[in-house]
């Protein structure tokens, strides 16, 4: 009998093999996941739908709107404070689907192993 117990000592080296190729084709269909989930796009309002974010899945701001309203009417600097304010939740929240989105591609892939990505 071969070493290791199996005959001509090949299994170890075939289930090695195996194993090589089964990674690659994850490590691609991860790519493609990741491809698909970066050309989306990812939209949150904040201020009762004064701001909307765009950002995509590159978590890159790609869209933001101001209604007019908002700056017309803004009258001191509470106003301007509270413009930012909506700005920087509503791109917040963008990014957060767009991380989520990522998220749930990879975890779908890897049946929930965090494997941090």
């Amino acid at each position: 009998m071969a070493k290791g117990g199996f005959p001509g000592g090949r299994m170890t080296g075939g289930m090695n093999m195996n194993m090589i190729k089964q990674a690659q084709r994850m490590q691609q269909e991860m790519l493609r996941q990741q491809q698909e989930v970066e050309e989306k796009e990812f939209s949150a309002s904040a201020g009762g739908g004064m701001v909307t974010a765009t950002v995509n899945g590159k978590r890159e701001l790609t869209r933001l709107v101001i209604d007019p309203d908002a700056v017309i009417d803004a009258a001191g600097p509470e106003d301007a404070e509270m413009l930012a304010d909506a700005v920087t939740a509503a791109v917040n929240e963008a990014l957060s689907k767009a991380g989520e989105e990522m998220a749930a591609a990879m975890g779908r892939l890897t049946g929930g192993l965090n494997l941090g990505l």
